[in-house]
């Protein structure tokens, strides 16, 4: 299964959120890559500030082309998550008509719904050319019991893409993991690393997946 993170908004948590869900899943002994096609480069930065190797594949591939060449490239992994660069561009678009699922995390703020408007076109674009293409949005860097939380899932809401019941709150420990370590690496305990573990399983729900 590929899945491509996706928001036309610099800041919106994508890198991180990418970086978490492939450990998760890394955790169920499956192989996993994770795609950097932001030039920016934030995911392999990452694994570069570790001291040892990553629990998975990071690599480099800021390619217009990726939707084609991704299928030879990922062929010795289980699961591929592609971290793609915040604005419209060829490589967003390329980078979701290459997905079978794109996750569009949004931040409470209404530039975030604005900004996740804009993913939504590009994705209506994509199943021009790939019909089963499905999206859900993810709420990320949520703060519990304010408005602000709740207008933007009643915004969100008017779109025909869901909205996934596991938010990821806002939490020191994600800041802490940019170092490159994971909030599951920290404490596999901690709410950081169930709430990952959550969205996981229901990102499995909604691909209909028995087991990674």
């Amino acid at each position: 299964m590929i899945i491509t993170l996706s928001s036309l908004k610099g800041g919106s948590g994508k890198s991180t959120l990418a970086i978490h869900l492939a450990h998760a899943i890394a955790q169920s002994n499956r192989r996993v890559l994770l795609v950097d096609a932001d030039p920016q480069g934030s995911a392999q930065g990452w694994a570069s500030a570790r001291e040892d190797k990553p629990p998975f594949t990071v690599i480099g591939m800021a390619r217009n082309t990726l939707h084609r060449d991704l299928p030879d490239i990922s062929q010795d992994y289980d699961h591929v998550l592609i971290d793609t660069p915040p604005r419209v561009s060829a490589l967003a678009r390329t980078a979701i008509l290459a997905a079978d699922l794109v996750l569009i995390p949004v931040q409470p703020s209404s530039y975030d719904v604005w900004a996740a408007s804009e993913t939504v076109t590009l994705i209506d674009e994509a199943k021009g050319f790939k019909p089963d293409i499905k999206a859900a949005f993810v709420i990320n860097r949520r703060i519990p019991n304010t408005v602000i939380g709740r207008d933007v899932e009643e915004a969100l809401s008017e779109y025909e893409i869901p909205t996934l019941k596991q938010a990821i709150a806002q939490r020191v420990a994600f800041s802490e993991a940019s170092s490159g370590y994971t909030v599951m690496e920290m404490s596999a305990t901690s709410s950081a690393s169930k709430e990952i573990g959550k969205l996981v399983k229901e990102v499995l729900s909604l691909m209909e997946v028995k087991s990674w």
